[in-house]
């Protein structure tokens, strides 16, 4: 299984477009997904599958995920079957809802992997979760157990969430709150990496908005934002990254409090702020993503 993580930014591109994939493998992008599903119009499903799997191959050294199109469709299985290559970082399948499609998603790549003569298990996936049933089913979804195990994390899609429930996306938010906050904290439950929100669709030139928008997401539990366009990986970076002063305010933490503990005390104040354990494992924390970053 291909190392994932941190994704602060995942950029789609569409499939049967080779050279945005081209463009999009050299922007910053900690990953790049090569859809599909939405972006290629039905009647080149079928023939995009070959130009993904070139792309694939040609840009081995980068994070390439791949989302497929859903497992009640029929091109599922022909997905599967032209895009597994030992270069794809991920499957990013979408409509997922509940459990029994991640043993359903399992069984066919044990297959395909079998098939190619691949290890098995070397391909994670990233559930998308797109409905109310899979808001309300997502703990189950994150804790399938699968042999063997699969899901790197899951991914937020906001548009077919609205569509589902018959409302609005809007630039405040506020309809986003449960969704997001629910995949958050089933995500952290089952033990799983944090999830990946959903893209800022709705405006495109607006980099603040996008900023408030990614921050929110920070401060539910998100660890990056699914991207549509070049120009929201910079802002999204830069939310979803830590920033140097909190950097070096989580190096004093661990080490003001690490001399404290030796002198036989574990809760001591700091600039004025209280410092116990969990801050000090949370300062910890921040700077293993800053390393990793």
């Amino acid at each position: 299984m291909i190392e994932l993580g941190p994704l602060r930014t995942a950029l789609f591109v569409p499939g049967n477009r080779p050279d945005r994939v081209d463009k999009a493998v050299k922007t910053g992008a900690d990953a790049v997904i090569i859809d599909l599903e939405d972006a290629v119009p039905l009647s080149e499903k079928e023939a995009s599958r070959a130009k993904v799997r070139n792309k694939i191959l040609e840009h081995a050294e980068r994070k390439i995920i791949v989302r497929v199109n859903s497992l009640d469709s029929p091109f599922f299985q022909g997905d599967l079957t032209e895009v597994i290559t030992g270069s794809l970082a991920c499957l990013m399948v979408p409509k997922v809802e509940n459990g029994a499609h991640i043993r359903e998603i399992n069984e066919n790549l044990l297959k395909v992997e079998k098939e190619m003569g691949m290890e098995e298990g070397a391909v994670s996936i990233i559930p998308l979760i797109e409905s109310a049933g899979a808001v309300q089913n997502v703990f189950q979804i994150a804790t399938e157990k699968t042999e063997p195990a699969r899901i790197y994390c899951v991914a937020f899609g906001a548009a077919d969430y609205t569509l589902d429930m018959g409302i609005e996306i809007t630039k405040e938010g506020s309809e986003l709150l449960y969704p997001r906050s629910t995949i958050a904290v089933a995500s952290r439950a089952a033990g799983i990496e944090p999830p990946l929100d959903t893209p800022f669709m709705m405006d495109l030139k607006d980099m603040e908005a996008l900023k408030v928008d990614a921050y929110r997401a920070k401060q539910l539990g998100f660890q990056g934002k699914l991207c549509i366009h070049p120009n929201q990986i910079e802002p999204c970076h830069l939310i979803f990254s830590p920033a140097k002063e909190e950097i070096l305010y989580a190096e004093r933490v661990v080490r003001v409090f690490e001399d404290a503990e030796k002198g036989g005390s574990a809760a001591i104040l700091l600039d004025g702020k209280f410092i116990d354990y969990p801050v000090v494992e949370r300062a910890r924390q921040i700077l293993k993503v800053a390393k990793l970053i």
